[in-house]
C-alpha cells in the first residue's frame, strides 16, 4: 500500500474527522452526527458466493473506512452505515467502484438477516413442525420469505459512501453511472438505475464553505487546495492561527500528500505548520543558493578562461541568479545573497 493511502486511511479513522466529513456532506456543516455515536465496522465487503460446491466464488472488497451511526429519531433508535473512500488520485470509474461497495453491503445485510432467521428456525424446529401439523398461520413462513431468507418485516440500513479527494486538482471524472454511458437516449436510460457518487474535493470547495468543517480536516483540505499556489498558501498560513497548533496526524497527511518534505516532530501531539513551512523554504533557499553558486561558478570559470576573470565572475552570478529564480527565490532574496543591485538581477531574468 502506498504511503499516501496509509496515512489517509489512518487519518479518517479518527471519529471527529469522520463525523466532520459527513456533517459537511449531509448537514451543511452542522454537528448533527456525534463522533461518540460512531462505531467501527469491518471494512471487508464480502458478496454472496456464486456457483456450486467447490466452484463457488466469493466477491471481496476492502473499504478505506466504514462506521455505523446509532442515534435517536422520534424516540426510536435509527441506524446508518457510513463509508469513506480516500483518493490521492482521481479515479475515472469511481461511480462503478462505489456502486459495487454499496451493493455488497446491502447483500451482506440480506444474508445477515437470512442467517438470523435460519438460526432462530433451528431453535424452534419442533415448534414450527407442530405449527405446520396444526396449520397455525401465525408463524407460517411465506414462500417469498423462504426463498430469499429476507422476511416481509425486515428492513435494510441505508448506506452513504463518500469519496474524499486528497489532491489539489479539480475532479474531472464522471460523477455518475449515466455519465459513463455512451448511450444518451432517455427512453433507454429511464430503465437503467443511475448511481451518483458523493464527493469532497478541495479544489471545488469555496473558502467560505471550508469554514463549515470543524476538525483538522479543514486545514488539511485548505492546505491541499492551495499547495501549488505559493502566494495563496502564504496568505492562508498567515491568516489562519489554527495552522500554528495543528495536530500531528493532520500535519503528516499534509506533508505526505503534497510531498513538502517538512521537518517536524512526528511523535509530538501538535505542530506549528507556519514554522515548518518557513524552515522548509529556508532550507530550499540554502540548497538552491549552494547549487546555483556551484553550477554558475563552474560554468563561469570555463567561460572566464576565454572572456577574462571579471566577465567570468559576472557570468557565474548570472547563472546563479537564473537557477535560484527557477527554484522560486524572489528577486530581493537573490539580490541580497549575491550582494548585487536588484536592477541587475531583473536584467538577467
Amino acid at each position: 500500500m502506498a504511503a499516501k493511502d496509509i496515512v489517509t486511511k489512518d487519518y479518517i479513522k479518527d471519529t471527529e474527522v469522520f463525523a466532520d466529513a459527513f456533517n459537511y456532506l449531509i448537514f451543511g456543516g452542522n454537528p448533527v452526527i456525534d463522533p461518540l455515536k460512531l462505531h467501527e465496522m469491518d471494512t471487508t465487503e464480502i458478496g454472496m458466493p456464486y456457483g456450486e460446491g467447490k466452484t463457488r466464488v466469493t466477491v471481496q472488497k476492502f473499504r478505506d473506512g466504514l462506521k455505523y451511526l446509532t442515534a435517536m429519531e422520534d424516540g426510536n433508535a435509527a441506524y446508518l452505515l457510513l463509508g469513506i473512500e480516500n483518493q490521492s488520485e482521481i479515479h475515472y470509474a469511481m461511480a462503478v467502484k462505489n456502486m459495487v461497495y454499496d451493493a455488497l453491503q446491502y447483500a451482506a445485510q440480506v444474508e445477515k438477516a437470512a442467517k438470523s432467521h435460519r438460526d432462530a428456525a433451528k431453535k424452534k424446529k419442533q415448534e414450527i413442525t407442530e405449527a405446520v401439523r396444526n396449520e397455525k398461520s401465525d408463524i407460517r413462513i411465506e414462500a417469498g420469505e423462504y426463498l430469499s431468507g429476507f422476511y416481509k418485516g425486515d428492513r435494510l440500513l441505508p448506506v452513504v459512501t463518500l469519496v474524499l479527494l486528497f489532491n489539489p486538482e479539480p475532479w474531472d471524472a464522471p460523477m455518475s453511472i449515466y455519465e459513463m454511458f455512451s448511450v444518451k437516449d432517455p427512453r433507454i436510460l429511464s430503465f437503467v438505475p443511475d448511481y451518483r457518487i458523493n464527493l469532497i474535493a478541495p479544489a471545488q470547495i469555496k473558502e467560505e464553505d471550508m469554514e463549515k468543517f470543524r476538525s483538522s480536516l479543514r486545514e488539511v483540505l485548505f492546505y491541499i487546495k492551495y499547495s501549488k499556489d505559493r502566494e495563496q498558501l502564504n496568505r492562508l498560513l498567515e491568516n489562519n492561527p489554527r495552522f500554528r497548533n495543528l495536530d500531528t496526524e493532520a500535519a503528516i497527511v499534509i506533508d505526505t500528500i503534497t510531498n513538502s518534505e517538512l521537518e517536524f516532530d512526528r511523535k509530538g501531539k501538535r505542530v506549528d505548520m507556519c514554522q515548518a513551512v518557513a524552515d522548509m523554504r529556508k532550507k530550499e533557499r540554502q540548497e538552491g543558493r549552494q547549487e546555483g553558486i556551484q553550477e554558475g561558478r563552474q560554468e563561469g570559470r570555463q567561460e572566464g578562461r576565454q572572456e577574462g576573470r571579471q566577465e567570468g565572475r559576472q557570468e557565474a552570478d548570472r547563472r546563479t541568479a537564473r537557477n535560484m529564480l527557477k527554484r522560486g527565490n524572489s528577486l530581493e532574496e537573490i539580490a541580497e545573497i549575491l550582494e548585487l543591485p536588484i536592477e541587475t538581477i531583473k536584467a538577467w531574468e
